[in-house]
């Protein structure tokens, strides 16, 4: 066994320093009352340090058996190290009030006085941990999901912290949300039960157009893009005529996307557009705009080629000829592209025999 220091020597004076200085009162409150000291100051403090590394050193090893693991699941993970980042500090924080002298059967007069900062100006802060710790539970909302925000704006969730979750639009742009938004008002995830979805291109085409051959052109394109899901079985892209317009017949080219391209929704609907156009421009289909066609059925009582002559020495211009025949477009060979897909994606369940009109 060690021997204590002798009275007298460098040891001994240094310990004795050392402990007046840790005894040191900071805050006394009467005989008898509460006193915090240096030491008891410095061994909180302490406690703190040691939970927030303890805390640290369990989200790394998360975070590394996320990486050795590629079964692993990232966003459960996540809501693991969050609830041990709680869990871990808020232990820290009860030993660090019971190392100052402040037992956990007094805390009552702390939660007092938190009721009080609520009341007045903490009850924002409050209620976003409080959302925060209902997006961990209820998974509605996880790390890596892609949502779409009220604003319309689209973005991946990258943390969901005490007041805020940190949102990263696909430009490299961080929002921060508060979390009781989530939780009280609308929100679409895209990637909720599923990482895919199905995109509608818009596109249109002259009147006169063959429809068969706008398919085949369509689905050619939908074909040359890395981004279809497939081109066979229920998920296989579609193309629609969905209206008349003005001055063109509006079609849409109905495709299911991969689970990248669900993420990238601006630059799938541009590289579908861009294979649009190679494909019907391929195949001599007319991309119509809007245009007016002026026809002047009579010209002082002359018609046709009379009022078109009588124009032109008008002019001083010889008389155009008259307007070929618009050519036909060559009907595609496969009959595959004359099926109509729109009534294929109505679920069709047949009706029974009971119910069928009798036959006249």
């Amino acid at each position: 066994m060690s021997e204590a220091a002798a009275p007298g020597s460098l040891l001994h004076t240094v310990q004795s320093q050392l402990a007046g200085a840790l005894d040191l009162r900071l805050i006394g409150l009467g005989r008898g009352g509460y006193s915090l000291t240096v030491g008891m100051l410095l061994t909180a403090l302490l406690i703190l340090l040691l939970s927030k590394l303890a805390s640290w050193l369990v989200q790394r090893g998360l975070a590394g058996y996320g990486a050795r693991y590629a079964h692993a699941n990232p966003a459960a993970l996540y809501t693991l190290g969050r609830l041990s980042h709680y869990a871990i500090l808020v232990l820290g924080v009860v030993l660090a009030l019971g190392a100052a002298g402040i037992p956990v059967s007094k805390l009552t007069l702390i939660a007092g006085g938190l009721g009080i900062g609520l009341g007045f100006g903490l009850q924002a802060i409050f209620n976003n941990f409080i959302s925060g710790l209902i997006l961990l539970f209820d998974r509605s909302l996880k790390v890596g999901d892609f949502v779409e925000l009220a604003s319309g704006v689209h973005g991946s969730v990258r943390d969901i912290k005490i007041r805020a979750t940190r949102i990263t639009t696909n430009d490299d742009v961080d929002i921060l949300v508060p979390n009781s938004e989530f939780v009280s008002g609308r929100l679409i995830n895209w990637t909720l039960q599923e990482a895919t979805r199905r995109l509608r291109v818009p596109f249109g085409v002259a009147y006169g157009s063959s429809k068969e051959l706008v398919k085949q052109a369509a689905l050619e394109a939908a074909a040359t893009v890395p981004f279809t899901l497939g081109m066979e079985g229920p998920r296989a892209p579609q193309v629609w005529l969905v209206g008349f317009g003005s001055s063109t017949l509006n079609f849409e080219l109905v495709v299911w996307l991969n689970a990248d391209a669900t993420r990238r929704p601006s630059s799938a609907l541009a590289a579908y557009n861009w294979a649009l156009e190679t494909a019907l421009v391929g195949h001599g289909l007319e991309l119509s705009w809007p245009q007016r066609d002026l026809r002047l059925r009579s010209w002082f009582g002359l018609e046709g080629e009379a009022a078109r002559a009588a124009i032109a020495g008008l002019t001083g211009r010889e008389a155009a000829p008259a307007p070929a025949a618009p050519v036909a477009a060559v009907e595609p060979s496969a009959p595959a592209y004359a099926e109509n897909d729109a009534v294929r994606d109505v679920p069709h369940v047949p009706l029974p025999s009971d119910a069928l009109p009798p036959a006249r």
